[in-house]
């Protein structure tokens, strides 16, 4: 019990150290750039190959418009991207937000496009 309380600690101030490096701790939200924006766009990439497997829709990404990253109670990345899906694309804004030291219900997606009434709320 005390050895995983020591790990999500360890887990939190790597992440608050990795966050306060790239200028987004203080809680406004700050567009990425560089490594980062390929980090934010792999990590979108899992999330929606990993809805698609817990009875979410299946999305294709076709293209990245702007990403930013927020830290608040874990970080909140949203996207404004184009979605694919049944051979439709839509322009959509995805917000991913992930709190690391949950073992369960750690990252919730939600996901709103243009002109589709269909809403997504997600958490695993």
């Amino acid at each position: 019990m005390f050895g995983s309380k020591i790990f999500y600690l360890t887990l939190f101030a790597l992440v608050s150290s990795i966050l306060a490096r790239s200028h987004h701790l203080n809680g406004a939200p700050g567009e990425l750039s560089g490594e980062e924006l390929n980090r934010a766009v792999e990590s979108l990439q899992a999330t929606l190959a990993k809805l698609a497997t817990v009875d979410g829709p299946s999305y294709t990404l076709s293209k990245v418009l702007k990403v930013t990253r927020q830290f608040v109670a874990g970080y909140l990345e949203k996207f404004t991207v184009e979605l694919t899906k049944d051979d439709v694309t839509q322009q959509c804004v995805v917000q991913i937000w992930t709190q690391l030291w949950l073992k369960e219900n750690g990252t919730n997606i939600k996901i709103n496009c243009e002109g589709d009434d269909t809403k997504v709320d997600k958490t695993w």
